[in-house]
């Protein structure tokens, strides 16, 4: 019994330290009122007549009555569906590729679709930026074929966006996939053959039932992250475009609303804890 607390300690001083105890100091916050100090929050007590009267919870209460932060979180959620659904369409083309490909091919396209990540991500966005501006590369290829007149708007737009976060999750997707489709038997697939299904019939009644768990695997990756993304809708997301990610960073740093951002943060955690339970009880399957 000893020897197994003594090995089971370090991990769970580690849990303690670096989740649970941030996770209660943001609750902490969130509980807080506003100040004027550093940090700018106030105890959610004070004392009256020797007595303690509550006066934190503001920031719950501004969540509560105004409607424009859950238009945020509907927004984050509607953009982080769409983003892991494309994802998965582009991801399983790809998988089907690399798990079918000779062995000694494999990982040189895993590599390929790993080389992104080689780069950091902001060179990766502003990359974006240069090609989708009014003189940038796709408006100078469309003028010279003559399909438009003049610069179309492609910069700072939901499609834009939506490219920028696709672009930057596929990855998530596509290994989870590779995964799951290298361990498929392939005389599964030759049997269906045999028995006169085409390869669309194949896919959708053999492959796609059984790698649906990695498919999942592979949406909650890219689920789970896109709905806190911040630089990629600041950067090629149109104005109004207020996802979560840039909520939080407009509370913390412009607004100096600690509490509110903390409440806001604390909300989109209790969000993705589903998500992740349910990504947990894939990877265990």
């Amino acid at each position: 019994m000893a020897r197994r607390a003594a090995v089971l300690l370090p991990p769970w001083l580690w849990l303690l330290f670096l989740v649970a105890a941030p996770v209660a100091v943001l609750l902490a916050i969130a509980l807080a009122a506003p100040g004027d100090g550093v940090p700018p929050v106030s105890p959610p007590f004070r004392w009256e007549g020797g007595r303690p009267v509550w006066q934190g919870g503001e920031a719950l209460e501004v969540l509560r009555e105004e409607g424009w932060h859950l238009a945020a979180f509907l927004r984050s959620f509607r953009t982080a569906i769409l983003t892991a659904l494309a994802c998965l369409l582009l991801a399983y083309p790809m998988a089907l590729g690399i798990a079918r490909a000779r062995p000694e091919r494999r990982t040189l396209l895993l590599a390929l679709v790993l080389l992104p990540f080689w780069t950091g991500f902001l060179p990766r966005v502003g990359a974006w930026i240069g090609l989708l501006r009014d003189g940038g590369w796709v408006n100078g290829v469309l003028m010279g074929l003559g399909l438009v007149e003049s610069p179309v708007p492609l910069l700072y737009t939901d499609g834009a966006l939506l490219l920028g976060m696709v672009h930057a999750y596929l990855p998530f997707a596509v290994l989870p996939l590779v995964a799951a489709l290298t361990r498929l038997d392939p005389s599964l697939e030759e049997a269906a053959a045999d028995l006169g299904a085409s390869p669309a019939a194949a896919f959708r009644t053999v492959v796609l039932p059984l790698t649906l768990p990695g498919a999942a695997a592979g949406f909650l990756l890219v689920f789970i992250p896109a709905m806190g993304e911040v630089v990629i809708p600041e950067l090629l997301g149109p104005p109004e475009a207020r996802l979560v990610g840039r909520v939080l960073w407009e509370e913390f740093f412009r607004n100096r609303d600690w509490p509110l951002a903390a409440a806001v943060a604390v909300l989109l955690l209790l969000v993705l804890i589903p998500p992740i339970r349910l990504f947990q009880r894939l990877e265990a399957r």
